[in-house]
């Protein structure tokens, strides 16, 4: 099901717009021009993931001697904080920097005539912790 989330002029960059579309709250971002969208909700513990602080990635400056000299923004990655624990995500990919396995889910978005578009998926979108634990061991599912 595809629905109108609105005019692509009228989106901040970076910026967001929040929706309801079918009863799942959808995020969608652009950023640098290019648009992108997720369900809003946290890998971690359910939270409104999208609805946090849009910032740089943080990074921690090594110096010549292999220590550290503060922390410094990247200047490449833009991540969306969860305001419930802080879980930062990849606002281009939806995942956390520093795990590729917990991510944001993800939702078909498109542009045309100026007007942006989201695709719902089949499925339903849907909370799951189980396979984002952060405490539980991962799993192999090729058995």
């Amino acid at each position: 099901m595809e629905v109108l989330v609105g005019a692509a002029a009228d989106f901040a960059d970076p910026g967001r717009r929040l929706l309801d579309a079918e009863g799942v709250e959808i995020a969608v971002f652009r950023l640098d021009g290019a648009f992108y969208a997720y369900e809003n909700v946290c890998p971690h513990l359910g939270g409104p993931a999208c609805q946090g602080k849009i910032l740089p990635l943080t990074l921690e400056a090594i110096d010549d001697e292999r220590g550290s000299s503060g922390r410094v923004f990247s200047k490449e990655r833009t991540n969306v904080v969860c305001p419930w624990h802080g879980m930062e995500f990849d606002i281009r990919t939806g995942e956390h920097p520093t795990s590729r396995r917990i991510r944001l889910r993800r939702v078909a978005v498109r542009v045309e005539g100026g007007q942006v578009y989201i695709t719902l998926p089949n499925a339903p979108l849907g909370f799951d912790i189980a396979p984002y634990a952060l405490d539980a061991p991962p799993t192999d599912k090729r058995k």
